[in-house]
């Protein structure tokens, strides 16, 4: 089987690592068969060059499944360049989102939270990125999270561009009815310094947990490495 090297983000909270550990043990749960490793783009180590290099020294092959909710950066340069690097050798995989499945997530982390029926309006807030590939893609989730719950979502972000956090909610509030309630949908993958400062933007409001690590997110993790295979394989027939 091809090797699976997952790319996270990184970060210096040791529960977001631990939940990013515990998002890859649930991947290989799913596909004991596909050896897998975990690398990082920013932040933590193993630096993803360097994992990539052990990787296809070992095994020749690999696939890239970036877990990132959202493209951008890190997608199109950082894993986008491990590709180009060893192109007959490596494929990167889209982004996990937009997909339904992290909506589905998004549903189950707010009712974790709060009673749905009492609220009348969302705000998803997502890490924030400067290419607005990732800003169409947060939009799309919420787009998806919106149908699903049959009330208003809008986005706001907490680095980067697009509309901050606290400008949306302060709009908001000013906007709605003295009657209707506002939660927060946290659009990240796991704990840590944006979750923690949206929990502190968001004050009293009720505010979901991260993605985490969840059987849904795992299982879209693999179909974005099946994807990447199939695409592989299309590619490699018409050159041949």
């Amino acid at each position: 089987m091809i090797d699976l090297v997952a790319a996270a983000h990184g970060t210096a909270d040791p529960r977001g690592i631990r939940e990013v550990h515990s998002l890859v043990r649930l991947m290989a749960s799913l596909r004991p068969s596909v050896p897998m490793s975990l690398g990082f783009v920013d932040v933590d180590v193993p630096a993803l060059p360097a994992l990539v290099d052990r990787v296809v020294a070992d095994s020749n092959h690999a696939v890239i499944v970036p877990l990132l909710l959202s493209s951008g950066y890190h997608t199109a340069v950082d894993i986008a360049r491990e590709a180009e690097r060893r192109p007959y050798q490596v494929q990167a995989a889209p982004a996990l989102g937009p997909d339904p499945a992290l909506a589905d997530v998004l549903v189950d982390r707010l009712r974790a939270c709060t009673d749905l029926r009492r609220v009348d309006r969302v705000v998803m807030a997502a890490a924030g990125s400067s290419d607005r590939r990732a800003l169409l893609d947060c939009s799309a989730t919420a787009a998806m999270l919106a149908e699903r719950i049959d009330r208003p979502v809008e986005v706001g972000y907490v680095s980067g561009a697009g509309e901050r956090l606290g400008t949306v909610l302060t709009r908001t509030r000013q906007a709605v009815r003295s009657t209707e309630r506002l939660a927060v949908a946290t659009y990240l993958l796991a704990p840590g310094f944006f979750a923690d400062r949206v929990r502190r933007i968001a004050g009293d409001l009720p505010v979901s947990a991260p993605v985490g690590a969840d059987l849904r997110v795992a299982a879209l993790a693999l179909r974005r490495y099946d994807e990447a295979l199939a695409t592989a394989h299309t590619v490699a027939a018409s050159a041949g």
